[in-house]
């Protein structure tokens, strides 16, 4: 058993003051076992992490001292060809690794470079991280369940008008692959909170949702027996058949 956690965020007046803000409930989930948190992506004023090792020291410590795993987020890595990734904290308080947006989304594709790998991560469990226009495609949640991924991550950035579409996306991709999924979203004036954990449940060979959802500037974990999924997720990949 394995506790998870979101949080979802509002507007802050600087990066400085956004990471000190919330890095008071990273403890609080913290202090609650939690074992991995995912916050949303851009959440912070500029967008831009010019130093993620110093903005972010803040949260490397608390990563160490609860041996949580933290997603900060997703932002822009601005180098010969810009990115948008997702950093990843490990328990012991050091950068571990990073997902790629594989798919920048309309006005980024101008100067976005996208990734082309989606890759796993294992700290207290194996998962993958899907940055907000991913869901969109079948293919990068399908790719990381078929990689070993137990559970799905996706920091995200969804406007008030996109909410409806965005929380389909993240059901059917849960369940298509038989993995719960936990989205973070921003929630302000402009964007539309609403983050999401998606958990599933099987009656009788038939497996439906289960949803919790984040309202204003709040946190939520929960624990998951990852392994329960596992058979669900290995029949439902061998009924595929191949066709054209």
């Amino acid at each position: 058993m394995v506790k998870l956690g979101l949080i979802q965020t509002t507007s802050y007046e600087s990066n400085q003051k956004g990471i000190a803000q919330v890095s008071k409930t990273i403890k609080k989930l913290g202090q609650k076992e939690t074992k991995i948190v995912c916050l949303p992506e851009q959440w912070l004023k500029n967008n831009i992490i010019k130093d993620f090792d110093s903005e972010f020291l803040e949260f490397k410590k608390i990563a160490r001292d609860f041996s949580m795993t933290i997603i900060p987020g997703a932002f822009y890595e601005i180098r010969k060809n810009t990115s948008i990734i997702a950093p990843v904290i490990g328990p012991e308080g050091e950068f571990i690794g990073r997902q790629e947006k594989i798919h920048p989304f309309d006005y980024e594709r101008d100067s976005v470079k996208p990734g082309n790998e989606a890759k796993i991560f294992k700290t207290s469990c194996k998962f993958g991280i899907i940055i907000c226009y991913d869901m969109v495609f079948p293919n990068v949640a399908n790719v990381l369940a078929k990689k070993g991924a137990q559970v799905l991550f996706s920091p995200s950035r969804i406007v008030r008008r996109g909410i409806a579409p965005w929380e389909m996306y993240v059901q059917v991709r849960a369940l298509e692959n038989r993995i719960p999924i936990l989205a973070a979203n921003v929630e302000n004036q402009r964007f539309g909170g609403n983050s999401i954990i998606v958990d599933l449940t099987e009656d009788n060979k038939v497996v439906t949702t289960k949803i919790i959802k984040l309202k204003g500037a709040s946190e939520k974990s929960k624990e998951f027996i990852l392994e329960k999924y596992e058979k669900s997720r290995k029949s439902r990949f061998a009924d595929s058949n191949k066709f054209q």
